[in-house]
């Protein structure tokens, strides 16, 4: 960016800038050649690459509870634990739910305990 100051004695010759050259050529010589070569060359038209949805825990295998959780696993089976964690999961959201009743809070307070939860049950590697 330039630079421009006005001195004190008017306009005449009180006019400094940093910049010298004109709009025209201030693009020209190697500054511009980088630039052109940094731009993609074609656009392509479509619809834009997504990757897929991960429903991975990011704490997969963390955890203090992570060995615990990989090992039933094995032994139940993938299909049977999942059966078997979804149950669990829903009883603790009927807990949270009986709770926020009882002391009266409202839904989205509720949804903010059960997302801290989700949380907390990844941290400790219950989710893994």
């Amino acid at each position: 960016m330039a630079a421009t100051t006005i001195c004190a004695s008017g306009l005449k010759g009180g006019l400094v800038s940093s910049f010298h050259g004109t709009w025209g050529t201030s693009m020209v010589g190697d500054d511009y050649y980088a630039l052109m070569k940094s731009v993609p060359r074609y656009v392509t038209v479509g619809k834009p690459v997504r990757s897929a949805p991960s429903m991975k825990n990011v704490n997969e295998g963390k955890g203090v509870f992570a060995p615990l959780v990989v090992v039933t696993r094995n032994i139940v089976g993938k299909k049977r634990f999942n059966q078997l964690r979804g149950k669990a999961i829903a009883l603790h959201s009927q807990v949270i739910t009986e709770f926020c009743k009882s002391i009266g809070a409202d839904g989205k307070q509720r949804q903010g305990l059960i997302r801290l939860a989700k949380k907390n049950g990844e941290r400790l590697g219950f989710l893994a």
